[in-house]
């Protein structure tokens, strides 16, 4: 077992991605070229105006200021390594680059789950507790929930990709999917990978559709105490900044879902690849875009930090 590590610790890994269409890896570059750049812009505006203009020091931007700063790390974690694969002929990554890309992969998607769960706790302390919210979402409580976000995540990954590490690999090592990522690799076995299996079983629940439920629970909070609200300006701010965190749970949690539930076939891994291409590239584009289009505060925010240069 130790000689087949050390083995593939020296060699590398060939990442098929989206090898059997050769002519639509160029217009393939082109797209995510375009989207990873709007994510960096995007991404990056909303953290330095989170943090210049003092209107935004607020327990929401907080959290949206941290969710940019993730989905600045997540496509970071394996967009370039894509688009120098789909650029040039070789597909390759060395063992340590796959490893790395494996553990940040992993961490920085459970960290998401979890965080957009704290959003959402964050907007029923809004709306059904207004008169108590400065009380329950204090600084301290806010960078103790997200700081909690984060440490799950990487402990979680850091589970995961141990159990990966020492799982002996056979002779080929052609991974069908355009980055690392547990269930792939673990194709790649020539022993029993039950107990990761299990693991995978085990802990998808907790960090995905625990905070799928809780972020649910929370709307429903949410949506019943709308209903009895008189003033129509106070609800149209409650579905603005709502309906916003809600679009981004469900381009989040939707394809995810869609992944890890339809059963294995040729097709399902073919198809997955497309799907996990959206939330890996597409979604972190327009998060920035939802959070700010029809956004007063973040308009209000530019024009002061304008009129202040």
């Amino acid at each position: 077992m130790m000689k087949n590590i050390n083995t593939t610790s020296e060699g590398y890994f060939i990442l098929l991605g989206f090898s059997k269409w050769p002519r639509l890896e160029i217009v393939l570059f082109a797209v995510i070229l375009i989207f990873y750049l709007m994510t960096l812009l995007g991404n990056l505006f909303i953290i330095m105006l989170s943090y210049l203009d003092s209107c935004l020091h607020t327990p929401m931007y907080f959290f949206l200021s941290n969710l940019s700063f993730l989905d600045l790390c997540y496509t970071t974690s394996s967009i370039p390594q894509l688009l120098v694969n789909l650029w040039g002929p070789k597909k390759t990554i060395s063992y340590a680059g796959c490893m790395v890309q494996l553990y940040f992969v992993l961490a920085l998607g459970t960290t998401e789950c979890v965080l957009l769960m704290v959003m959402s706790y964050d907007r029923y302390a809004a709306v059904c507790r207004p008169l108590h919210y400065t009380v329950l979402m204090h600084p301290r409580l806010c960078q103790s929930l997200a700081l909690a976000s984060w440490v799950s995540g990487f402990t979680n990954s850091a589970l995961h990709s141990l159990f990966t590490f020492w799982v002996p690999l056979c002779g080929h090592y052609q991974v069908d999917h355009f980055f690392c990522e547990v269930p792939a690799l673990l194709k790649l076995s020539c022993s029993d990978t039950h107990a990761n299996e299990l693991t995978l079983m085990f802990t998808s629940p907790i960090f995905a559709l625990i905070p799928l439920f809780l972020i649910l629970t929370s709307y429903g909070a949410i949506a019943r105490a709308a209903l009895k609200m008189q003033s129509t300006t106070r609800l149209q701010k409650v579905f603005g900044t709502c309906g916003s965190h809600l679009m981004v749970v469900s381009l989040f949690f939707i394809p995810a879902l869609f992944i890890y539930l339809q059963p294995p076939t040729e097709n399902s891994q073919e198809q997955g690849k497309f799907i996990a291409l959206f939330y890996t590239v597409v979604k972190p584009s327009l998060n920035p875009l939802i959070y700010t289009l029809r956004n007063k505060d973040v308009r209000g925010a530019v024009r002061r930090l304008m009129g202040r240069e």
